[in-house]
């Protein structure tokens, strides 16, 4: 817990994201004007905004530890925000004696930035520069942020947005439901009898939206979840059926289908997928450590997540991504290099590395009582490792997000090979395009770039509910379309 006190609230956001960014899930109580309670704090934390002049400390039982000033016209937050950001955060980073990777970045999309250096005509080591100076960040970050921009922008140049649209379709079933999701997924041994009735409803929600856009080019078509090799050959084959016979697919850059947990994956389910027009898959370890991955519930082993690869690799599937998470709980940079390396031997075209983020909905966050001990989280040393690893694998970053709850306030990031970068990881993140999602738990995004917006519609997250009600289904999306298709 840490008391707050300012005499105006002008700052309260940024103030109270940087506290967050450097003592995670931290209470922080305003005691403005108030008296304190009777609970012991960690610290408290005082900013008084003079004529010009913001005079900030951090004392500890009544004794300054830190204190500064910075003379500024704060009122003008175009003109001082990024300064009184930079004051705050090296308030917090002298009492710490630590410092952040992302300085005073607390924002999910770093990239937003570069991209406004580039319409700038800014040199690669002028946005480093600038970057690292504006934000306090450290040089590895700035790097990848200008690559990553670099590589969307090249990427989206090709897309054409007013006329083309992607979908994603949900398969929300799961082996086993992991220590760390929060995603919408139900274990198969207990939904198995509800999936035909839910590919029948969702059967239907394609079909509405299929005729919906008729008139706009399919860019991409993203299968995920849950887990959506937990269908069973047939169910999967139905699937992807259904899909070419509702959507025109002749436009389609990029057909991805999770594959995902490796004891979801046989021969079979994999023949039928390479007999549709897939062109990418992903076979997520998450780890390559046994312990760990009996400890989050993950029903297979490193041997059996190689398996998976070798046979996707014999029955010619040439673009496979591999998911890993960093920051799980027991795990050291040890374990980080020990997965990397068993990844690096596979050779993957592409790897995506989440921070592990610590999600209410989560399992992992309802008891974290008794993980407490072992969740140490990411760390930046591990990313720096995944950055370094990836080089070696000829792989470069293609996109970058941040979210909150990761211990250490780092990122998630995605890594390819030339020419293998998912597209669809690029739209979803930049926001340009049309991304219509069907299925429990999805959220579709409408864009309107004329006028600067973007509309979403979510579906019900329960299966049993969106079985039930996916004519509301169809209808908050036909609410949400009615405002004209672009």
């Amino acid at each position: 817990m840490i008391y707050l006190v300012q005499n105006k609230k002008e700052y309260d956001y940024d103030i109270r994201a940087i506290v967050l960014a450097f003592f995670e899930r931290e209470k922080i109580i305003d005691i403005t004007g108030g008296e304190p309670g009777p609970e012991k704090p960690r610290f408290l934390l005082a900013f008084y905004f003079d004529e010009k002049e913001i005079h900030g400390w951090i004392e500890e039982a009544g004794y300054k530890k830190v204190e500064n000033r910075i003379q500024c016209d704060y009122e003008d937050h175009k003109k001082s925000r990024k300064a009184v950001d930079r004051f705050i955060y090296q308030l917090l980073s002298d009492y710490t004696k630590k410092s952040l990777p992302w300085g005073t970045l607390t924002g999910i999309r770093p990239t937003k930035i570069i991209f406004q250096w580039l319409k700038e005509g800014l040199t690669e080591s002028e946005m480093e520069e600038q970057f690292c100076k504006t934000y306090l960040a450290t040089r590895q970050k700035a790097r990848v942020c200008v690559k990553v921009a670099k590589k969307e922008q090249e990427v989206l140049r090709r897309i054409t947005y007013e006329d083309e649209y992607s979908i994603y379709i949900g398969i929300p079933f799961c082996p086993t439901t992991c220590l760390y999701c929060s995603f919408t997924s139900f274990p198969l041994s207990r939904f198995k009898d509800r999936v035909d009735a839910y590919l029948l409803a969702l059967y239907q929600e394609m079909a509405y939206v299929a005729e919906a856009y008729r008139n706009k080019k399919l860019t991409t078509v993203y299968i995920g979840g849950g887990t959506p090799t937990s269908l069973n050959p047939e169910q999967m084959e139905a699937l992807l059926t259904k899909i070419e016979e509702l959507f025109d697919l002749s436009y389609v850059r990029e057909f991805t289908v999770e594959a995902g947990r490796p004891d979801s994956i046989t021969r079979e389910k994999l023949k039928v997928i390479k007999a549709h027009p897939v062109t990418r898959i992903s076979i997520n370890p998450q780890t390559m450590n046994d312990e760990t991955l009996q400890l989050i519930g993950r029903a297979h082993t490193t041997e059996e997540t190689k398996a998976a690869f070798f046979l996707a690799r014999q029955l010619g599937f040439s673009n496979i991504n591999m998911d890993m998470i960093t920051g799980l709980p027991g795990e050291d940079i040890s374990h980080v290099r020990k997965t990397l390396e068993q990844i690096k031997e596979l050779s993957p075209e592409s790897l995506t590395v989440h921070s592990l983020a610590i999600k209410r909905a989560a399992i992992l966050n309802r008891e974290m009582e008794q993980y407490r001990s072992q969740v140490k989280g990411s760390t930046d040393e591990m990313l720096r490792l995944v950055d370094e690893t990836a080089g070696t694998m000829g792989m470069n970053p293609y996109y970058l997000y941040r979210q909150k709850n990761i211990p250490g306030n780092l990122e998630n990031i995605g890594y390819a090979k030339e020419g293998m970068e998912s597209l669809y990881n690029i739209l979803i993140m930049e926001e340009k395009q049309d991304i219509i999602a069907m299925g429990a738990g999805a959220s579709t995004k409408c864009v309107y770039p004329e006028e600067n917006r973007i509309e979403r519609c979510e579906n019900v997250k329960n299966v049993d509910h969106y079985i039930e009600r996916v004519d509301e289904m169809i209808e908050r999306k036909k609410k949400l379309f009615s405002g004209g298709l672009k």
